[in-house]
């Protein structure tokens, strides 16, 4: 099982001055390829790929205004043309926008395979560099595991990173339980499950926004190119990186202790790119971070044995009765608490939207078949007839932008 280990690491003046020009000379390549296939298929409906920009490569270092491509290894340069490739063809199948062009003060990344590196004594050796990277080892590399890829890294805030991808065979899956659990995502409530429980959501953007109101104005008062400027963006960057960590810490704990206590995980797909399009829940969404909740979720259940399984997003998870199974046909998003019309058990919005959607992963997980709603016509029937009584609701602050 492959396993990235990443450390922070504090270069040589010699080394930070050869990484920043390799990162600059990597960004540069992907900017310049990037061109050349944009305007290949604008201009002649053309599509470039990664054999022609890889020859490009090769003319462009020939060209005296661009000698300095030479001066830094050739494989970063090449895994650069390789990862726009990456790009290219997630476009193309729809699963991302159009690649951009990388900005300078966005930190930057390289890449690292075998030829570009060496790795001695537990020591990384890069190409072109004369000493090895001063790595704080916050944990050790399990025994014989050999790095097959070094990604050095280098953040907004100025901080130098190092991945080490090796393949771990400490990994190994977690001793089996009967233990299931269902999660329905929210924003007030991080996650409630079907046990019950509800997880508050820390808000850790809400938290800092004060302060990082505060930094962008400062900023916005610079001189741009000035160096009060540069001080002031590392400031602002310094605030959006603790967020970010964070954020990052709590759902790491959070998914481990679900992936360690259950052997069934079952989630929603939902759609989160359509749902920050509404502008009144986007930041919200956008601070809760669903899609890297899901995200860890799925490789960890992979490394460990466990289920990951998700529903069909239109799955009617809120306004399905879990006890009786009756559907209603509105739920809005200020109703937390409701009343069945049919069986009259008052259902937790969430918490029963959690049980159901255990229910319906269980039934996938058995029968193999997506779960939605039942939209088929009755013979002789026009439209299936439903209750429009939503029944006595508690009101409270909206939470989720799904029904």
């Amino acid at each position: 099982m492959q396993r990235a280990y990443r450390y922070r690491f504090y270069p040589t003046t010699e080394q930070e001055t050869l990484l920043r020009r390799t990162l600059g000379c990597t960004r540069l390549v992907y900017n310049m390829a990037l061109a050349a296939r944009t305007q290949a298929w604008y201009e002649n409906q053309e599509r470039v790929g990664y054999a022609q920009t890889s020859s490009m490569l090769t003319s462009w270092k020939k060209q005296e205004e661009l000698s300095f491509l030479n001066e830094v290894s050739c494989v970063p340069l090449q895994q650069g043309l390789r990862n726009l490739k990456k790009a290219f063809a997630n476009f193309w199948a729809g699963r991302a926008k159009y690649p951009n062009f990388k900005k300078k003060h966005n930190g930057g990344s390289a890449e690292f395979t075998k030829s570009a590196f060496r790795w001695k004594n537990g020591q990384v050796f890069l190409a072109k560099c004369s000493e090895h990277l001063p790595i704080r080892w916050s944990r050790q590399i399990p025994e014989n595991c050999t790095p097959s890829t070094i990604t050095v890294k280098l953040d907004a805030r100025g901080r130098w990173y190092v991945s080490i991808l090796v393949d771990d065979h400490t990994i190994k899956p977690l001793p089996k339980t009967d233990k299931s659990i269902g999660l329905d995502v929210g924003i007030n409530s991080l996650i409630a499950t079907s046990d019950g429980e509800k997880i508050t959501n820390p808000k850790h953007f809400k938290g800092l926004h004060k302060k990082l109101r505060r930094v962008q104005k400062v900023l916005s008062r610079k001189k741009k190119g000035s160096k009060n400027r540069q001080k002031a963006r590392l400031k602002v960057a310094k605030v959006h990186g603790h967020i970010t960590d964070t954020r990052k810490d709590f759902l790491h704990k959070l998914t481990t202790q679900l992936v360690r206590e259950n052997q069934t995980i079952v989630v929603e797909d939902l759609a989160i790119k359509n749902m920050v399009k509404n502008h009144k829940l986007a930041l919200a969404i956008s601070d809760a971070s669903w899609g890297e909740l899901t995200r860890q979720l799925d490789y960890k259940c992979q490394w460990y044995g466990r289920d990951l399984i998700k529903i069909d997003r239109w799955f009617p998870s809120s306004k399905r009765c879990g006890n009786c199974g009756h559907i209603v046909d509105k739920m809005p998003l200020d109703i937390r608490e409701w009343k069945c019309p049919e069986c009259g058990i008052i259902h937790d919005r969430d918490i029963n939207a959690s049980q159901n959607i255990l229910a319906a992963g269980l039934a996938v997980s058995v029968c193999g078949a997506n779960i939605r709603p039942d939209n088929h016509k009755v013979e002789g029937q026009l439209r299936k007839s439903r209750s429009r009584s939503v029944g006595f609701a508690e009101t409270g602050r909206k939470q989720k932008p799904k029904s």
